[in-house]
């Protein structure tokens, strides 16, 4: 029974933190690559006016809710499933990783930002070896000449879990199109989780996300460049409700 988004072929077929967790130790276990996607809001914005996001989100072979937003609406469909931020999933995802004796990548951001990221990751995840740390240029295009030599790189340093920290939607492209590329590889879009990590970026206090206030604490923090995102956020919520209550 999966929460779905119809009219964008997207459906979070991952409940949970637990159900994600075992779902990513199997493939890496397996050697099956993935695609991870947390899909929010802003996400759906997107997704209504970007036909290029809507077919790269459709590639993702792993999707779970990043916003209580989405939880929300997941229970109004009666098909509930829980909050699975990504930025919160990288040191259990990276634990995933020693569990299997596999290395990781850390790719996007900035080349300061990831090596803070790696000496935190390094010291919360005893084992963890990191195998290549990748910042993009500039005007980096994720399907283009460069993603393509970033893949070859990533493959060649033997990760075969990459964390993708582009952003909406540079890191689903990136990962849809190295889902192909580099077929036996994962893909978690964590959107600013390494710089989170880093130090780069506060995050919300924890209070402030257990009365799911984050949005509001970030939107305080940068009115400028978010208080556009967040009224277009809360224009769709009232449609996508009565969508949610069609799939009782």
């Amino acid at each position: 029974m999966e929460f779905s988004f119809p009219p964008h072929r997207i459906a979070v077929n991952i409940p949970d933190a637990g159900s994600l967790l075992s779902e990513v130790r199997r493939r890496l276990r397996d050697g099956e690559g993935f695609a991870l996607a947390t899909i929010n809001l802003d996400h759906l914005v997107k997704l209504a006016h970007d036909p290029a996001f809507r077919d790269s989100y459709a590639a993702q072979d792993l999707v779970c809710a990043d916003g209580n937003p989405i939880v929300w609406l997941s229970k109004l469909a009666r098909k509930p499933v829980s909050l699975v931020p990504g930025s919160d999933m990288i040191v259990p995802l990276a634990h995933q990783a020693v569990c299997a004796d596999v290395p990781v990548a850390l790719m996007g951001s900035t080349a300061d930002s990831l090596a803070a990221a790696a000496r935190v990751l390094r010291a919360q995840v005893p084992g963890l070896r990191i195998a290549a740390s990748i910042a993009p240029p500039m005007g980096f295009d994720p399907t283009g000449p460069d993603a393509a030599a970033i893949l070859d790189q990533l493959a060649v340093s033997g990760a075969r879990l990459t964390f993708v920290a582009l952003g909406a939607p540079k890191q689903e492209h990136f990962a849809a199109f190295g889902r192909r590329r580099t077929p036996d590889m994962g893909f978690a879009s964590i959107g600013a989780g390494l710089d989170f990590l880093a130090g780069g970026q506060t995050r919300a206090p924890r209070w402030v996300r257990a009365i799911a206030m984050e949005w509001a604490w970030r939107m305080l923090s940068d009115p400028r460049r978010l208080a556009k995102r967040y009224a277009e956020c809360a224009a769709i919520l009232p449609g996508e409700a009565l969508k949610a209550i069609r799939q009782r």
